[in-house]
């Protein structure tokens, strides 16, 4: 018995989290479910519903194969710490347990975008407003260039005449806490974002696909500041939910109802996200004892796509050279073409 209510305790912490799709167009399809989504496949689950390949195939059974020919215009990824579900019980949300809460980040789609878009310069747009990260590539340095993103900017846009305060029901929370105005202006990001793309509405109906990572910490340090339990936090909770939800609507919108929105709660996660960098004044070290000549890997999954391609092109240059040069070296140098003999000017005349 002792075993079994150790087992009812950890496994809300295990699979407490959730990963819900609120928005999907009908080219991508989430299957309804509860089959758990491991967190480091999400980057995955966001390559492939965009129709990109991905180097390790995702058995997961909640995705799929939708449409390959018509792909989502944009992929809006919501992060919010501090909680393992926001309640989304609105028609057509889809939720999955999320298991292995650990960190992860969409760089990989980003790459991916830059490599098959990079002359049309698609919108990556990537936030963590209370780290003070950013990463804006694209049309997004000129289209988000204004977008409040350090604490500093972010606590005085919240006190312009145009913020969210003044239509925001406050209830518990105030605007005289430091704590509480971190949760306000990550809201105050989400509505400027929506806001701008509004403004500039040709980005949502181009041919590159867009991407928005957004990382919301401000619940988590409410939860911190007044506990679970109280007051602020149930009223900052359900204040999120009704946000995010009309953000995944307006979003949704712009795109003309191709675009996939996705939000992860998450508790905690297991491991802090470390971006590993290296020195170029660093000597070589040989870290995996399995590898130890430091051999990449064999190929890639291009690998096969790639070789037939160069294969096949080069036997048909191969065999067109063998076949035009036969021609050329039995054509009988005495013998006129047809072309020849009906512009002639002598049989003209005959």
């Amino acid at each position: 018995m002792a075993v079994l209510a150790l087992l009812a305790l950890l496994l809300p912490g295990v699979l407490g989290n959730e990963f819900s799709v609120l928005r999907s167009p009908e080219s991508v399809v989430f299957r309804d479910g509860k089959w758990p989504i491991p967190g480091d496949r999400i980057p995955d689950v966001a390559a492939l519903s965009m129709g990109f390949s991905v180097e390790e195939d995702l058995s997961w059974p909640g995705l799929a194969v939708g449409n390959l020919f018509h792909r989502p215009r944009a992929t809006v990824l919501v992060t919010v710490k501090g909680v393992d579900s926001l309640g989304l019980l609105k028609n057509g949300v889809v939720s999955y347990p999320l298991e292995n809460a650990v960190p992860f980040s969409l760089d990989s789609v980003a790459n991916s975008i830059h490599t098959f878009f990079s002359e049309e310069t698609p919108v990556v747009l990537q936030l963590a407003p209370s780290e003070e990260r950013v990463y804006m590539v694209g049309k997004a340095n000129a289209v988000f260039e204004d977008l409040s993103v350090t604490l500093r900017q972010l606590r005085n846009r919240l006190f312009q005449d145009n913020s969210i305060l003044s239509s925001l029901p406050l209830n518990s929370l105030s605007r005289n806490n430091d704590v509480d105005l971190l949760f306000f202006s990550e809201l105050q990001i989400l509505h400027d974002i929506a806001t701008l793309l509004s403004r500039h509405k040709h980005l949502a109906k181009d041919h590159s696909p867009d991407l928005y990572s957004l990382e919301l910490a401000g619940l988590d340090e409410i939860g911190k500041r007044y506990g679970e339990d109280s007051q602020q936090f149930k009223d900052a909770s359900q204040i999120l939910t009704d946000f995010i939800q009309k953000f995944a609507d307006d979003m949704y919108d712009l795109y003309g109802g191709n675009a996939v929105v996705e939000v992860v709660t998450v508790k905690s996660f297991d491991s802090p996200l470390v971006r590993k960098t290296r020195s170029i004044l660093q000597a070589k070290q040989n870290n995996n004892p399995g590898n130890p000549y430091n051999l990449a890997y064999t190929y890639n999954v291009n690998y096969a796509v790639v070789f037939n391609i160069i294969l096949w092109i080069m036997l048909g240059l191969a065999l067109a050279v063998i076949i035009i040069s036969y021609g050329l070296w039995n054509m009988d140098p005495g013998y006129d073409s047809i072309i020849y003999r009906m512009t002639n000017q002598k049989i003209r005349m005959d």
